[in-house]
């Protein structure tokens, strides 16, 4: 088994529900784990950023639950070899005093 590794994936983009976040892109942060079994169908980490990155700033959730589940759903369909996904998005510049987010572990 293999597992690509990817963290601190950051960028900026609209997420949350709170007035002042549909306003203004605030910074978030993206770790991932992904296994697979075939490296001859490896999984292409520079394209894993690519495709959660440009899908966050797209869509503009209101959730980062909802942004998981698209992200998912989006890597399943360029990686269906995916074994489990590992999946965090975090907003560090919401609350003062704590580091917050969403996170997911599937199996498939």
């Amino acid at each position: 088994m293999y597992k690509i590794v990817i963290e601190n994936l950051e960028f900026e983009a609209v997420v949350g529900i709170l007035p002042f976040e549909r306003e203004k892109a605030q910074k978030v942060s993206v770790n991932v784990q992904i296994e697979y079994e075939d490296k001859k169908r490896f999984i292409n980490y520079a394209k894993v950023c690519e495709i959660i990155e440009n899908l966050m700033i797209k869509e503009q959730f209101l959730l980062l639950e909802d942004a998981i589940d698209e992200i998912e759903k989006e890597l399943l369909k360029a990686y269906p070899n995916m074994k489990s996904l590992k999946l965090q998005i975090k907003k560090p510049q919401i609350l003062k005093n704590a580091l917050v987010g969403v996170e997911v572990l599937r199996k498939y």
